[in-house]
């Protein structure tokens, strides 16, 4: 069973808005058993529209279309949809209460016709009652083919996806268990996890796909199936993955499935030990800080955080040594450590993350080449330093430090 997402809207297409919604409505159909086959972006353009949705129903089972709904003249994938369906607009009694209601709860301006428009459906779909707007959802089939539009606005799309269209979805279809199964993996490289692993690999049944998936200082290495024996399914992946562990059992953090990010996995680490964590930064600016109070719950091991960014705020604030930073350079492995030891001390934790770097564009206070990066990590046993270049590309540099440092930390909880 194979899906297809529609997109509509110019804002798509000019990159002003970026399209989340496709994102998620692509796992929410693959969690059941749908396959998506494609997505595509479209303009708010009748013939386009029309063309889209006849190239989709001759590929694919399911069509889901998001956006066009709105009560401007400019959204005209409502009356597009009706004319592919052969179809005419009728006043829904529903939509209109739901439209009289939100208006009376929310807002303070006359409703116009203009609003009172959108509930003009389809007479063929079936409503799918919007409660959290104004624009509904529709469901409608022709040739066994089912077609979906819903609203571009990602919390009301979301609500429409998980408690209308997914259950409806089930209903009418059988479809296969699909099951994907994430391991994070840290401190290797792509090529060098791809040569270590190859064994593995080429003896994996034919059936089970598996995918490279490299973010900046990670890998996500994806192992799918399907299947309509859900347990037979989720064995198979299993007795691969026990197979595959020996090769990673150093690099190996956890399965995405639990925890989608290092920096939330060393907070739980941190939880179930009892200890805390301060960062001083620098060339980050406080990115680290901002990826661990991302989680709820982070203040339970997460104390705080000081953003050095200037060379006077680590000699003032931190209590950096002037004529240390003079004779070393403020980047530096002796600058990294005063600044993760004195970060230690004022939070009174017990461990400690720094960072100091030049992530460029131009050389700032020192004279290091642009993305060089020192990061390093303080304990109530002492402090160390590594060395990174991390090339010229300010956005990557900032980001795969904060990478390195949580990676050099996780190991230094685990030797602990």
């Amino acid at each position: 069973m194979q899906a297809e997402i529609i997109t509509i809207g110019d804002e798509l297409l000019i990159g002003q808005v970026v399209d989340t919604n496709s994102a998620f409505i692509a796992k929410e159909l693959n969690k059941i058993g749908v396959s998506v086959f494609q997505i595509t972006s479209i303009q708010d353009d009748r013939e386009h529209i029309l063309q889209a949705l006849n190239d989709a129903e001759s590929r694919v089972d399911i069509i889901i279309i998001t956006g066009g709904l709105g009560p401007t003249k400019d959204d005209i994938t409502k009356k597009t949809i009706a004319e592919y369906f052969n179809d005419v607009m009728v006043r829904d009694v529903s939509v209109t209460a739901n439209i009289e209601s939100i208006w009376k709860q929310y807002s303070r301006q006359v409703l116009l016709q203009i609003n009172k428009d959108q509930a003009l459906v389809p007479s063929k779909a079936t409503v799918l009652m919007n409660t959290l707007g104004t624009a509904p959802g529709m469901w409608l089939e022709k040739n066994n083919k089912v077609f979906v539009s819903l609203p571009g606005v990602p919390f009301e799309m979301k609500a429409l996806i998980v408690n209308e269209v997914l259950p409806k979805l089930k209903f009418k279809f059988k479809f296969p268990f699909i099951l994907h199964k994430t391991l994070l993996i840290y401190g290797l490289g792509e090529s060098t996890l791809a040569d270590r692993i190859e064994p593995w690999e080429d003896a994996l049944p034919k059936h089970i796909k598996l995918a490279y998936l490299p973010d900046l200082g990670r890998i996500r290495l994806r192992l799918s199936a399907k299947g309509f024996d859900e347990k037979q399914v989720i064995a198979e992946v299993q007795h691969e993955i026990n197979k595959l562990l020996p090769f990673i059992k150093d690099e190996f953090l956890g399965f995405e499935d639990d925890d989608d990010s290092i920096e939330r996995a060393i907070g739980k680490k941190l939880t179930d030990l009892g200890k805390t964590v301060a960062t001083a930064e620098s060339c980050t600016g406080g990115k680290i800080a901002e990826r661990f109070i991302a989680n709820s719950g982070a203040s339970v091991y997460f104390k705080g955080s000081v953003v050095s960014y200037a060379t006077e705020s680590k000699i003032n604030v931190l209590g950096i040594s002037k004529q240390d930073i003079e004779t070393y350079s403020v980047v530096s492995p002796q600058v990294a450590e005063a600044m993760a030891k004195h970060v230690l001390q004022m939070f009174d934790t017990d461990y400690a993350i720094a960072t100091t770097g030049n992530a460029g564009p131009s050389k700032g206070d020192s004279n290091v080449e642009v993305g060089t990066v020192y990061v390093a990590i303080a304990s109530k046993q002492g402090a160390y330093s590594q060395k990174f270049m991390l090339g010229n590309i300010r956005s990557k540099v900032i980001n795969q430090a904060a990478n390195k440092a949580f990676d050099m930390l996780l190991k230094e909880i685990f030797k602990n």
